[in-house]
């Protein structure tokens, strides 16, 4: 018997081990989106029309800005029984398989994929597969579509979410229907992927079964507004670096160091598989209207966050209106139009878009380069670190805080070559000499050998 139960042990163990180390299924990630820049189009504010041809517009700008992939908040209609606001949310969807009138019609949301391609740009859509509006046709044509409570009735996912109801995945119908719809844009529209909303609230097992019904027509691109390394799974390309963002939060309130950041970076690294990549933010629709805007949140910080965002592992966001120094919470079911009038935020945008396109290093995922930490400056507030591929090397020094920091750069990080492509410093360094970088309060020197 004690026989038996070690055997049954041993065996467990190594089942154990063998899960723990299996691999997940790659996706097939597009190459255009290896080395991008993703860039989020809150439509209804982005012009005082706020239409797709309005924006039409706006592409060469934005190509110019680096952006790469264009994720466009939701476009279809929005639901009107229970609405919040004026306007409602666009994450109420009154029909997956429509246009929102409020933006324009199926011709002119084609019309934007059309000019977004023809500079070389991509369309993905947000897609709330969670949830839908109570004055979605599903609710009369398959009220089983939906989960219900104990007398039958419709419920939202999340308490004061009162304008949307929870679907039940449980139901196949549901999910072939779903995919229908995830099916019918990139078809009919020529998109070229997704931004799924509360992703993990839907089973990973549902999106593992949409992905393949999605590159059967192209190659597409899904980002994940979650963090769990399962969602990786042959299911998401990229997913949310939720924790590392609300560590730059901390950071500028005084409440964490650069420490707590890159022991999260390097246990991300381990956590997630080779191929997964992060979304590196520091505002974002959701941080804007609910939690400040990056000024609010981060002070004098916003520009070397930005640094730091475009040159960690993983791809850099942007978001409506950051280029022309947004500094205001744009409401969220109603009517708010961006300023555009001062445009000099930009400049740092297009610096950085240079910077990570001229340097395979800062790929995102397994497609860019090792990433080596320094030493933490004692006070904390100062960092640095290289990205290494190949003989491409990139030396990153930032300063958060609102001191001058001096850091000791070891020569082991100086390569052939390098010079200064951003900030302020010694203009070329010594390749295998040691580099003292001192740092004015909230600045950056950024060193390549490209």
């Amino acid at each position: 018997m004690l026989k038996k139960s070690l055997k049954l042990s041993i065996i467990f163990c190594f089942l154990l081990i063998n899960l723990s180390s299996q691999q997940f299924r790659k996706t097939n990630v597009p190459e255009w989106a290896k080395n991008a820049v993703i860039y989020e189009v809150n439509i209804r504010q982005f012009t005082p029309e706020g239409t797709f041809k309005a924006f039409i517009k706006h592409l060469p700008r934005l190509k110019e800005l680096g952006a790469d992939i264009l994720w466009l908040m939701p476009v279809h209609p929005v639901g009107e029984v229970n609405r919040k606001g004026s306007l409602g949310s666009y994450y109420s969807v009154k029909d997956f398989k429509k246009v929102n009138p409020e933006f324009g019609t199926d011709d002119d949301f084609r019309e934007l994929v059309k000019a977004a391609h023809s500079l070389r740009m991509y369309v993905i859509l947000d897609w709330v597969a969670n949830h839908t509006a109570w004055d979605n046709p599903w609710v009369k044509s398959n009220p089983d579509f939906y989960t219900k409570n104990e007398k039958g009735e419709f419920i939202p996912p999340v308490a004061d979410w009162h304008d949307v109801i929870d679907l039940n995945y449980d139901n196949q119908a549901l999910r072939d229907s779903m995919i229908s719809a995830l099916v019918y844009w990139v078809k009919e529209f020529n998109t070229d992927g997704y931004r799924c909303d509360v992703a993990g609230m839907v089973p990973t097992d549902f999106w593992q079964e949409a992905r393949p019904e999605l590159d059967k027509i192209k190659p597409v691109f899904m980002l994940a507004e979650e963090e769990k390394p399962e969602l990786h799974d042959g299911a998401f390309d990229m997913s949310y670096g939720w924790k590392s963002h609300h560590i730059l939060n901390d950071i500028a309130k005084g409440k964490q160091t650069a420490d707590s950041l890159i022991h999260q970076i390097k246990s991300d690294l381990k956590k997630f598989p080779p191929q997964a990549m992060l979304m590196r933010f520091i505002t974002n629709h959701d941080e804007n209207s609910w939690n400040g805007t990056e000024f609010e949140r981060l002070g004098k910080a916003v520009d070397v966050f930005n640094v730091l965002n475009f040159t960690l592992p993983g791809m850099p966001l942007i978001y409506t209106g950051q280029e022309a120094g947004l500094n205001k919470r744009l409401r969220f079911f109603d009517k708010d139009t961006v300023d555009w009038s001062d445009l000099s935020a930009s400049e740092l945008f297009r610096s950085l878009g240079k910077l990570k396109k001229s340097n395979p290093a800062l790929n995102a995922g397994e497609h860019g380069g090792e990433t080596i930490f320094g030493a933490v400056s004692p006070s904390g507030k100062a960092m640095y670190f290289t990205r290494v591929k190949e003989d491409n090397v990139v030396l990153v020094i930032l300063n958060f805080g609102g001191n001058t920091e001096t850091l000791e750069i070891p020569g082991s990080m100086i390569s052939d070559g390098m010079s200064l492509k951003l900030g302020e410093g010694v203009r070329n360094p010594e390749s295998g000499r040691n580099l003292k970088a001192e740092l004015k309060p909230y600045n950056y020197s950024v060193y390549s050998n490209r």
